[in-house]
């Protein structure tokens, strides 16, 4: 399934105005700074920005279910599951039974993704979340509406989010 996104010769003849130019840049400020942060962690220390954020989130709380950590990182569970898949093949996540709970899956941080992320840039991701979350209630809610209405308008709201920069 590719992405579809509507035809752009309808809009073209549309004046531009100035906000539409700063909305832009804003974009592209936020797209540019994720992209430098996947490509330092994948030069520095050979990780896709996606598996930064989500070894980042199990640093901060070392035993997580994937529910948990898809809470954490705002990400859904089959896309947080691929990515811990990934750390586990590397051996820098370790799935272990819970103590309270043998059916419950445990994800913690093996000694080797500890000592890969001491090396590891910061993962731009906490920052956008952190951007985010500081917005009082209400602002959130409507850049929420607002931005359900762009994906919607560009036709994409039937393609799965996935995280950022998970290649």
């Amino acid at each position: 399934m590719g992405v579809h996104i509507m035809d752009p010769a309808k809009y073209m003849g549309t004046q531009r105005s100035e906000e539409t130019q700063e909305i832009l840049d804003s974009f592209r400020r936020i797209v540019r700074v994720l992209r430098e942060s996947s490509r330092a962690a994948e030069n520095r220390v050979g990780l896709s920005g996606a598996q930064l954020f989500v070894m980042s989130a199990l640093k901060k709380e070392p035993q997580l279910s994937i529910n948990e950590l898809a809470e954490r990182t705002h990400t859904h569970q089959s896309t947080v599951s691929v990515v811990v898949s990934r750390l586990v093949e590397r051996g820098l996540v370790a799935r272990t039974a819970s103590a309270e709970d043998g059916r419950r899956l445990i994800l913690k941080l093996t000694p080797e993704g500890r000592a890969l992320l001491k090396r590891a840039p910061d993962a731009a991701q906490e920052r956008l979340v952190a951007a985010i979350d500081s917005l009082a209630a209400a602002e959130r809610r409507k850049l929420s509406s607002l931005m359900a209405v762009m994906v919607e308008q560009m036709e994409l709201a039937d393609q799965p989010p996935g995280m950022f920069f998970d290649e």
